[in-house]
């Protein structure tokens, strides 16, 4: 889909993806849905709320991913 969009789950990330490595994947993925890198003042609004969802949506799954051979992660 986009190149630019990294995995952000264990073994490809090795660490905890951060806020900030799930909300540059949401900015990226709402960027290349919309064709717009940045939007018009009259589309912001909507353009920030859709990065505010799939950032969340991002960090639901991550945490609820179970990675074979690791253990089970959880959000605390």
């Amino acid at each position: 889909m986009c190149r630019s969009i990294k995995t952000l789950r264990p073994p490809v990330l090795p660490e905890e993806a951060t806020e900030e490595d799930i909300r540059a994947a949401a900015l990226q993925y709402v960027r290349k849905v919309s064709g717009f890198r940045a939007p018009a003042a009259h589309n912001q609004e909507v353009f920030d709320r859709a990065v505010d969802v799939i950032a969340e949506a991002t960090a639901e799954l991550l945490a609820g991913l179970e990675v074979r051979g690791a253990t089970a992660r959880r959000a605390g």
